[in-house]
């Protein structure tokens, strides 16, 4: 895409960014309220920076409405608001939970906003991304290897490379490697992978030049994944895997061996890691562990009940008592002081992100962007729901983070990556 047609075609624009822009303020007004509640509630001494960071913030997603509105930018209208709800909400509840992690993801909020911002000005022109697909393959691989090698364990997964001033987490940024790479290839292949070359009685599959690629990828990045521990996020690979194959193809053939391979899968992984035995164990019957393995998902459990339909009130609640609340179990936090209506407004709002997300594939007349959109937002969709079923005992816990509302600044930055992405697929498809 030309600089001409990005900036030319502002009729979308003209409709869409006022919108948008009223939705952000009534998202800051939400923010400030929390950040007042944070600063009067504790009389001004622990939390003094939360106020001028919920503003900061605040200033920050409108200067990005606002340059996208300058610039002609059509994307989806929103998908920035909703970001934004999702993020201050975790931003809140981590300046209460400590300040030290609100100043951060803080920072990192400001860093992701900034990689939103680049995303959108120098990727609009999306399809060029479709011809480096073996390029993310081995990037990917790359990204996925190091840990293995050079990281250090944490919270049962040896996911982290260690900088010094900061830790980084590969895998959320391979997760849209691997998206790129599927919705590349599987473009290109559709029809043979669709229609099938080989007879096997009844059924019509694709040869192995075809589908050959496509498991390898998935069975080396997976491989990658046990040796590092990351369960949680092989599972969240396989199913946009799955996800993505049935997109491009309609054969619930693909989906129903894949979850076959999965179960196998889960098996082997059930007796040949203790870790994962625990957690499986943990989620059919916590209490004899309570003191050991069980103690989180038990402490989460009482944290949500103890929250009620309307919550304890913000800073009123304990949810110090959980273990690395600020990551894996912030929605626990979230129930407990905000109640199931704060809970369940969480969930509606990644709902609403799920919708857009889907209404963009739907819209866009172009494959490679249909394939990408629904594999990031079945991306987006699957680890909300896995870390959500997790915290509530209705999965065993994986130990992925919340999006957009987990401290974290890989999976911010990464996430805002995605959101970028999505944006510029309903650029093109908004623009006639």
């Amino acid at each position: 895409m030309t600089a001409g047609s990005y900036s030319g075609k502002k009729t979308g624009a003209v409709r869409c960014r006022p919108l948008e822009i009223k939705l952000l303020f009534l998202a800051g007004f939400y923010t400030l309220a929390g950040m007042l509640a944070l600063y009067l509630g504790a009389a001004g001494i622990p939390e003094r920076e939360a106020v001028p960071a919920g503003l900061a913030a605040i200033a920050a997603f409108l200067l990005v409405s606002l340059y996208w509105h300058f610039t002609g930018y059509r994307g989806d209208c929103f998908l920035l608001p909703v970001t934004a709800l999702l993020s201050s909400t975790g931003l809140v509840f981590l300046f209460r939970l400590d300040p030290a992690y609100g100043v951060r993801q803080f920072v990192w909020l400001l860093a992701g906003l900034g990689a939103l911002v680049l995303t959108t000005r120098f990727s609009v022109g999306f399809r060029f991304l479709s011809d480096y697909k073996y390029i993310y393959a081995l990037a990917g691989l790359v990204a996925l290897v190091l840990p293995v090698f050079f990281g250090h364990e944490q919270g049962g997964a040896k996911s982290w490379l260690d900088f010094g001033v900061f830790h980084f987490q590969p895998s959320e940024f391979v997760k849209i490697l691997v998206v790129l790479f599927l919705a590349s290839f599987l473009a290109e292949n559709r029809p043979v992978l669709t229609a099938g070359t080989k007879n096997l009685g009844w059924l019509s599959l694709p040869g192995p030049q075809e589908w050959g690629p496509l498991v390898a990828m998935w069975g080396v990045s997976l491989l990658l994944l046990i040796f590092q521990k990351d369960l949680g996020a092989a599972l969240i690979y396989f199913s946009t895997f799955l996800t993505m194959v049935y997109v491009a193809t309609s054969r619930i053939f693909y989906v129903l061996f894949g979850m076959v391979l999965f179960m196998a899968g889960a098996a082997a992984s059930f007796y040949f890691f203790e870790h994962v035995r625990a957690r499986v164990e943990t989620w059919l019957n916590p209490w004899p562990y309570i003191e050991t393995t069980g103690y989180q998902v038990i402490q989460s459990l009482f944290a949500i009940n103890s929250g009620g339909m309307i919550g304890t009130g913000l800073g009123e609640g304990y949810p110090e008592f959980i273990p690395i609340v600020h990551t894996d179990f912030i929605f626990s936090a979230i129930c407990e002081e905000t109640g199931l209506i704060g809970g369940v407004g969480v969930i509606i709002l990644f709902m609403i992100f799920v919708f857009r997300g889907i209404r963009i594939a739907l819209r866009t007349r172009d494959e490679f962007a249909a394939l990408v959109a629904s594999g990031l937002t079945a991306l987006m969709g699957l680890q909300a729901f896995i870390i959500i079923a997790g915290v509530t005992k209705l999965l065993p816990l994986t130990g992925v983070t919340l999006p957009y509302m987990s401290y974290g600044g890989s999976s911010l930055v990464a996430n805002f990556i995605l959101l970028g992405l999505l944006m510029n697929i309903s650029h093109e498809a908004d623009g006639g």
